[in-house]
């Protein structure tokens, strides 16, 4: 079998995050590439959403199964670090995607390194809304959630605590 790119693709929007098992990992941005290196195997270019993300040995896998049950027997998952994943690769959809999960979805774009400077010194002026009922009063619990991508946050209406997606 010779499958296109646009196929492997089509395949790869069924594999979950791990960690948030609404989103697909074409929603996080997490694929970079897809290439044909010969005519026998498909080479994976993947990106962590940090250093050492806990995730990416099971999304490597579970890529590879996916392939496999498409008839591709020999799947190569090459990891790359440059350029850093950002929150800017997510799709909309995704972000769509978190809110509905009850994930505030990240608020900026990182952009260029000095609007990522001017983010990081001045997001923490700006909270998230509630993804469970839309309210701008929400307040910073801690700046670590369920993972170390996420801060936790409480609205101050309907009382119940959040994850809030940081941008990075």
């Amino acid at each position: 079998m010779n499958p296109t790119q646009s196929q492997i693709y089509t395949w790869l929007e069924a594999v979950s995050d791990p960690e948030i098992p609404v989103l697909s990992i074409l929603d996080m941005g997490i694929v970079r590439d897809v290439r044909f290196p010969d005519d026998t195997s498909v080479e994976v270019v993947i990106t962590p959403t940090y250093s050492g993300c806990p995730a990416m040995d099971a999304i490597a896998m579970d890529i590879k199964l996916k392939l496999a049950e498409h008839g591709i027997s020999k799947t190569i998952i090459t990891y790359t670090l440059d350029p850093a994943w950002t929150t800017d690769w997510m799709t909309e959809e995704g972000k769509k995607k978190l809110k509905a999960y009850g994930i505030a979805p990240p608020m900026h774009k990182v952009g260029t390194n000095s609007n990522r400077l001017k983010k990081m010194l001045f997001e923490e002026d700006t909270a998230p809304e509630c993804p469970r009922c839309g309210s701008a009063h929400t307040k910073l619990l801690s700046q670590f959630g369920s993972t170390a991508c996420k801060a936790l946050y409480q609205c101050e209406d309907c009382k119940e605590p959040f994850d809030y997606f940081k941008c990075h």
